[in-house]
């Protein structure tokens, strides 16, 4: 009946309704509960349950851990609770974060029978050398194994993807509402199973009017606690294929956005002439004369091969110009976060400077 009610969008009337004529042609002894409330009250220990997080509505901070007992941000001074009024005596506070912890759900895929043994075959299925079929076989996945031996030593860690972006709720012609669901994907299973509804993980659901901006990040923490927790000591777990307990440990490979939540969650603006993240300040953009606007439709020839027949092409492309650049040096991860410490703490929050 729960199922019914989830796939079909039954009222808590309608269900109450069925549930009471199912009652009326029962037999006596009849232990079907007699309306949704009791129902959900029985079922509420199957399911996984999830935190509620007080939040700044101008996404200046979570209250949060250390920050839990306070009632006024730090950063606005805006208050975490909305005013009383008449007799209602129970706080209620301007924004609340959901959050859905990921280790339990990552824990009860070894625990089910139908996905233990699939959580392996990332490392025991056949590759066809040349040919990329599931992330396993790519370079970036080769790469990190390499790095950390450790953990790919343990064919049971797991590996996640993360991607998130906006979306009106309410319909495209209600009032403009940007909520943000952050959805963790296993890439331990093989293509048939880790693209399925059932093992793409909703981490949190980031509420609205507005969009976070660059503010994902204070939104992110508790998930980023998690997963530091899982990458350093794991998380004890019971392989049913196995028949024993063994540390699981979990890695965020990577993250899968569109270019405007590509540019939240990485901090790196999407707008003007830096708009490139692999370029950064070495593009080429320049800026159209009349409409004031970047334009990078030049740019790219500098990637081609040295000897390649585009390069020479004065009519096709740059009109007049034989393109001579290189394309620009890859950062790597440490030159990026030397980049980043050289700017300090950053305040988060709606009203705080660019």
């Amino acid at each position: 009946m729960f199922t019914i009610k989830s796939d079909h969008g039954l009222s808590e009337a309608g269900y109450d309704k069925i549930i009471k004529w199912a009652r009326s042609i029962l037999p006596e002894g009849k232990r079907l509960k007699e309306n949704f409330y009791a129902a959900k009250s029985m079922m509420l220990t199957l399911g996984l349950g999830y935190q509620k997080i007080d939040m700044c509505p101008n996404f200046c901070m979570l209250y949060y851990l250390e920050n839990a007992e306070l009632t006024e941000c730090m950063t606005c001074g805006h208050s975490c609770y909305k005013p009383r009024t008449g007799r209602v005596k129970t706080l209620v506070a301007y924004k609340k974060l959901r959050y859905f912890p990921i280790t339990p759900r990552l824990q009860r895929l070894f625990m089910s029978p139908r996905t233990a043994e699939h959580m392996t075959w990332h490392q025991s299925h056949h590759a066809v050398d040349g040919v990329m079929v599931h992330p396993s076989n790519g370079e970036a996945w080769k790469h990190f194994n390499n790095v950390h031996p450790h953990f790919s030593a343990e064919s049971r860690n797991v590996h996640l993807g993360l991607c998130t972006d906006g979306f009106n709720p309410f319909g495209s012609f209600a009032a403009p509402y940007s909520c943000w669901p952050v959805i963790l994907t296993v890439y331990n299973l093989p293509p048939g199973m880790c693209m399925r509804p059932e093992f793409m993980f909703l981490s949190m659901v980031i509420p609205g009017p507005s969009s976070p901006g660059r503010n994902i990040d204070v939104c992110l923490r508790p998930l980023i606690d998690e997963l530091t927790q899982l990458w350093s000591s794991g998380a004890l777990t019971y392989d049913i294929s196995r028949k024993h307990n063994f540390v699981m440990r979990a890695a965020l490979m990577w993250t899968i956005d569109d270019f405007a939540a590509y540019g939240m969650v990485s901090g790196w603006s999407m707008h003007g002439k830096l708009a490139c993240p692999y370029c950064m300040k070495n593009n080429k953009a320049f800026t159209l004369t009349n409409e004031g606007k970047a334009f990078f439709f030049y740019c790219h020839c500098r990637f081609l091969p040295p000897n390649h027949r585009y390069r020479k092409n004065r009519k096709d492309f740059f009109v007049g110009r034989v393109e001579k650049d290189v394309a620009p040096p890859h950062l790597s991860g440490k030159e990026l976060l030397d980049v980043v410490l050289e700017y300090g703490d950053i305040v988060f929050g709606l009203q705080s400077s660019k």
